[in-house]
């Protein structure tokens, strides 16, 4: 079993005050009680990261920083932008890629998602990418060829110096956000499609995780049940008490506790 990962992204909440308060909150919970077999990360806003990687450092809290979305420009007029060597000057170690939110609402397509993938592993940083399906074409049991179509693009004909920097995540996109939670049944289903797809395309090694409506209350079934290798969060993430549960489920689950 892969060591889980539990990412906690903030998405489009948290000014660097309110950022700060919960990096401190996760930091003095891990102190008393670390979780020794999961890896954490939070995915702050861009104005938010240089903040929380400071208490990250200076606290030395056990977790890592990512960004939500870089550009796959070095530098130039992109107004808005940020490109991964800025980041990495922050000490980002992660960036999430084709988030579904990225790709339905800022026109980031199968091409770009491929694209900036390849910008962040060769910079050194890891990549999240993300794939999913909306939930007509899940009614229509298209999700698998979808997925594969997605796995494909983004993956094939990678550099395989590259391949042990990428995480594949799973968020259904009817379950993001909605209160909606994919079953335990569809989350092992689509889980072990994306790893045959991944074999296929020399990423068999790669973990897969499950992002959609995760919370405290249903995290332990998900991951074991599921058989994901953690999680990406997005509200439970808000705060340092329902994130770390979920945490601690990953944890106990690698441990061979429940």
């Amino acid at each position: 079993m892969n060591r889980p990962l539990v990412i906690g992204n903030w998405k489009m909440n948290l000014d660097y005050v309110e950022a700060v308060h919960l990096i401190q909150q996760i930091g003095v919970v891990l102190k008393n009680k670390p979780l020794e077999h999961v890896e954490l990360v939070v995915v702050p806003p861009f104005v938010d990261i240089r903040s929380v990687t400071s208490v990250v450092d200076s606290e030395r809290v056990a977790i890592e920083v990512g960004a939500q979305h870089a550009n796959v420009h070095e530098a130039g007029a992109h107004t808005g932008e940020v490109s991964v060597s800025m980041l990495e000057r922050l000490n980002v170690k992660w960036v999430l890629v084709g988030h579904s939110e990225r790709r339905a609402m800022y026109a980031m397509t199968d091409e770009i998602v491929a694209q900036t993938l390849r910008t962040v592993v060769r910079q050194g940083l890891a990549a999240v990418l993300c794939v999913g399906e909306e939930l007509s074409i899940r009614e229509t049991e298209g999700h698998n060829d979808f997925v594969t179509t997605q796995l494909h693009a983004a993956l094939e004909g990678l550099d395989e110096r590259w391949r042990p920097l990428v995480t594949i995540a799973y968020e259904p996109v009817w379950a993001i956000g909605t209160g909606l939670t994919a079953t335990t049944e569809q989350v092992r289903e689509m889980t072990e499609h994306i790893r045959t797809v991944a074999a296929s395309l020399s990423l068999g090694e790669a973990r897969v995780l499950y992002g959609g409506s995760v919370n405290a209350e249903n995290a332990t079934a998900l991951m074991s049940e599921g058989r994901v290798d953690g999680f990406l969060v997005g509200g439970a993430s808000l705060k340092a008490e329902s994130f770390l549960t979920i945490g601690q489920a990953a944890n106990d689950c690698y441990d061979g506790k429940r």
